[in-house]
């Protein structure tokens, strides 16, 4: 277990994926009727890598999306968690939405093995969501998240929609992915070798 442990601090997403949001267009979280939360001003967001897991014979990471206010005294607070299937789709989702102005609706597929693939921290300690919707506003994008197909959207926080933002966020998700590929990729390693050496 050690090896793992070792892989897993090589990947140290929060120093490398914080972007700073101070000179964007104001942003905020914790926005709809049932945040844990009183609403926030986003100062910056980072991502950080959670957990890494081998079961059933594949690797898996579980990853958050983190945000921090001067309001909470920079504390780093998790209001997405997903995994490794996520941050490609949601940039690419952020990015549409953001230059065509039309809101963008992104359907969040579950198996019996994954039941949890991409959750919020908004209104409660990860509830698993179902849709995540990206609406465009004339400054930022309004991420509201739905749990079940008959639940409300609930609002959950805003990023910047502008160009420098968009170039930065971009740029970070891409190396983020590529980061969390190897990890995987060192896990898958692990795992084989644990084999052997068992056997």
């Amino acid at each position: 277990m050690s090896e793992q442990t070792n892989a897993l601090s090589d990947c140290n997403l929060e120093a490398s994926t914080t972007l700073s949001l101070k000179r964007e267009p104001a942003c905020f979280a914790f926005l709809c009727g049932k945040a844990i939360s009183p609403p926030q001003p986003i100062d910056a967001i980072n991502l950080d890598l959670a957990s890494v897991d081998y079961f059933h014979g594949r690797a898996s990471l579980w990853a958050t999306l983190e945000i921090r206010s001067g309001a909470s005294e920079d504390r780093p607070t998790a209001i997405l968690g997903f995994d490794e299937s996520f941050l490609s789709p949601f940039t690419r989702a952020l990015i549409e939405s953001a230059s065509t102005r039309v809101p963008y609706r992104m359907t969040i597929t579950t198996t019996e093995d994954r039941p949890k693939r991409l959750v919020e921290y908004v209104t409660g300690p990860g509830m698993a969501l179902s849709e995540l919707i990206l609406t465009p506003q004339d400054n930022v994008v309004v991420v509201s998240g739905r749990i079940g197909q008959g639940d409300d959207e609930e609002t959950l926080f805003q990023l910047p929609r502008t160009d420098s933002f968009l170039r930065a966020f971009a740029k970070m998700t891409c190396q983020a992915d590529q980061a969390l590929h190897e990890t995987l990729v060192r896990s898958e390693r692990l795992a084989k070798q644990r084999r052997n050496d068992a056997a």
